[in-house]
C-alpha cells in the first residue's frame, strides 16, 4: 500500500505545556488507523494540527499528504484535499434538516440560489450510502445520537473525503449503534476511504483497526500491526507504560447496616409529553459503604431517575418518597438536595458538570461556595487552597489551578467534577457514566476514588452503560428497563448474560 499521510516531528506547545513532542505518524492508503493513548496524550491535538484547526506556523514539523508537504491555514484548506475531521462534539444544527446539515457551507446552488431538489436527491444518495433510511427533510433533532453520527459521515462523504478522522465516535452510542458505525467504517475502507479512529474502547479498536499508533505524554511510543492479532493488554502496556494486571482496584467492602438512602414508589412523567411515564414506581436503597450499580440499555430511564431525584432537575408530576439517613429528604430543588446530603455527577460533564471557560480554582468549590466565602464574598485564598488540595488528591494533570477546564483532557475534567462533589461532602453520591470517554489509566484512578469513598462510609450509586465496569466495581446491582426496576442481584452472582436476560424477559412481559 502507498503512504497517504506522514506527519514528521510534530511539536505543539501551549502555555506551560508541551502537548506534542516530535510525534511521527504514518498512515497507509485504504486502512483504518487507530490512534490511542491516555487522556492528555495528545491524540486530539495531533488531529487538530492535521486538519488545520491549529494552522501551519502554530506548530513545528512537517505534514506530507500524497507525498507533498502541506501548509494548512485552516479547516477549508485540509477539506479541499479530502481530509475531513468529525469531532467528539457533533457539528450539526439540531433544528435544520438532514439535507441542510449535510451541505452546510457546501450548498448545491445555481446562481446563488439553492437547488433544493438536487440537494435532497444527493442527500438521499449519501444517506443510503451510510445506511440511513431517514428522509433528507427530517429534522436532525428528531434523530438519535447514532443516526446523527451517520449524518456527520454522510456530510464528510459529500466533500469527497479521502481521509476521514473520527474522534471518539462511539463514546455516546449504545452497543448496537456502535456496531453499525464500525461496520460502516469497514465498508468505507472497501470503497477506498482511509480512516483515522481515536477511541478509548479497545475492543472496538481491535475489531476494525489495521494499524495502531500509541501516544503517551505527547510522544508516539509504539506502532502496532493488527494483522497477526493483538491483545488489549499489549495496547494498555504501551498506553500507560506498565501492565494493568487488574482493571479494577482491589476492594474489601465494609458495608454498614444503616441505610443511607431509600427511595419508594418514585414515578416521573416526561416534562413535555406529560402523559408519558418515564420512571414508573421505582423503589431501591443503598447503604453506607456500599457501591450500587444501575444497569440497563440506553433509554431505560436511568439518567432521568437520577436527575429527578437530584432537585427535580428533570421531569414533572414527580411522586414517591426519598429518605436520607432515615429522614424524609427535601429534594425539591438542587440546593435542598445538596443540603440533604445528595450529590449527582452528570453524564454530560461539558454542559452541566463544569463551567468550561473558568479555571479549576473556580470550579472545584462551586457546590459549596459558602465554605470558601466570607459572608457573600468568596475568599480567594481559601478557594485556591481547596482547589490545590483536590488537584493533588485526585491527581488532576494541569499546569496549575488557574488552567481553564476547557483545556483539560476528558479524564481530568471528570476529576474536577468529582472534586466539586467531594468538597460538598455528600452522604450519597450518584455517578452517571463516570468514565465515559476516559482512557483505561484514568478509569482505574476514578475506580480507586469510588472505592475510597465507599470505604469512608459514603453511599455510591453508579449508572453505567459498560456492564464489565458495573460488574467490576459494585456490590449490588439493580436492572432497569423501560422505566422500571426489573431485577436486583448481588454483583458476586451477576453476569452480563443474567442482566440481559432480566431486560429481555421484562420487555416480553410489557409486550
Amino acid at each position: 500500500m502507498a503512504t497517504l499521510l506522514e506527519m514528521r516531528d510534530i511539536t505543539k506547545e501551549f502555555p506551560g505545556v508541551k502537548a506534542l513532542d516530535r510525534v511521527n505518524l504514518k498512515v497507509e492508503e485504504g486502512e483504518i488507523h487507530a490512534l490511542v493513548g491516555e487522556n492528555g496524550a495528545g491524540k486530539s491535538t495531533l488531529m487538530k494540527v492535521l486538519s488545520g484547526v491549529y494552522p501551519h506556523g502554530s506548530y513545528s514539523g512537517d505534514i506530507l499528504y500524497d507525498g507533498e508537504v502541506q501548509s494548512f491555514r485552516g479547516i477549508r484548506d485540509s477539506e479541499s484535499r479530502g481530509i475531513i475531521i468529525i469531532h467528539q462534539e457533533l457539528a450539526l444544527i439540531p433544528l435544520l434538516s438532514v439535507a441542510e446539515n449535510i451541505f452546510m457551507g457546501n450548498e448545491r446552488a445555481k446562481r446563488g440560489i439553492i437547488d433544493w431538489r438536487r440537494t435532497e436527491m444527493r442527500a438521499a444518495d449519501l444517506l443510503a450510502r451510510v445506511g440511513l433510511k431517514e428522509s433528507p427533510k427530517a429534522t436532525v433533532a428528531d434523530l438519535g445520537l447514532g443516526k446523527q453520527q451517520l449524518v456527520e459521515i454522510a456530510k464528510a462523504l459529500s466533500k469527497d473525503v479521502r481521509l476521514l478522522i473520527l474522534d471518539e465516535p462511539t463514546s455516546s452510542l449504545n452497543e448496537q449503534d456502535s456496531d453499525k458505525l464500525l461496520a460502516l467504517l469497514a465498508e468505507l475502507r472497501k470503497q477506498g476511504v482511509t480512516s483515522i479512529l481515536i477511541s478509548h474502547k479497545l475492543n472496538e479498536i481491535r475489531q476494525v483497526a489495521d494499524t495502531i499508533t500509541v501516544l503517551r505524554d505527547g510522544g508516539a511510543v509504539a506502532r502496532l500491526d493488527c494483522e497477526g492479532g493483538i491483545s488489549e493488554d499489549d495496547i494498555i502496556r504501551d498506553m500507560v507504560g506498565r501492565s494493568l494486571n487488574d482493571r479494577y482496584p482491589e476492594r474489601d467492602p465494609q458495608i454498614r447496616e444503616e441505610v443511607a438512602m431509600e427511595v419508594s414508589g418514585w414515578t416521573v412523567h416526561h416534562p413535555v409529553q406529560t402523559d408519558r411515564v418515564v420512571v414508573r414506581d421505582v423503589s431501591f436503597h443503598v447503604r453506607h459503604g456500599e457501591v450500587v450499580g444501575i444497569a440497563g440499555l440506553m433509554g431505560a430511564g436511568r439518567t432521568e431517575l437520577a436527575m429527578s431525584l437530584f432537585g427535580r432537575s428533570w421531569g414533572r408530576d414527580i411522586t414517591g418518597t426519598a429518605k436520607i439517613n432515615g429522614h424524609v429528604a427535601d429534594l425539591s430543588t438542587v440546593r435542598s438536595a445538596i443540603n440533604a446530603g445528595l450529590a449527582y455527577a452528570t453524564e454530560d460533564r461539558k454542559t452541566y458538570g463544569l463551567v468550561l471557560d473558568d479555571t479549576i480554582r473556580r470550579n472545584v468549590p462551586l457546590a459549596k461556595l459558602d465554605a470558601v466565602a466570607d459572608g457573600v464574598v468568596v475568599n480567594g485564598a481559601r478557594e485556591a487552597e481547596v482547589a490545590e488540595r483536590y488537584r493533588g488528591r485526585l491527581n488532576i494533570k494541569s499546569s496549575s489551578i488557574e488552567q481553564e477546564t476547557v483545556n483539560l483532557s476528558g479524564g481530568n475534567q471528570q476529576k474536577v467534577v468529582l472534586s466539586k462533589w467531594l468538597f460538598a461532602d455528600p452522604d450519597v453520591l450518584i455517578l452517571d457514566e463516570p468514565t465515559r470517554g476516559i482512557d483505561v489509566g484514568a478509569k482505574f484512578e476514578i475506580y480507586t476514588v469510588i472505592r475510597d469513598l465507599a470505604a469512608s462510609g459514603k453511599a455510591i450509586i453508579v449508572i453505567s452503560s459498560e456492564m464489565p465496569e458495573l460488574l467490576g466495581i459494585t456490590d449490588r446491582l439493580y436492572v432497569m428497563n423501560e422505566g422500571r426496576f426489573v431485577g436486583e442481584m448481588p454483583t458476586a452472582e451477576a453476569s452480563q448474560e443474567k442482566i440481559m436476560a432480566r431486560i429481555i424477559k421484562s420487555g416480553d412481559r410489557v409486550k
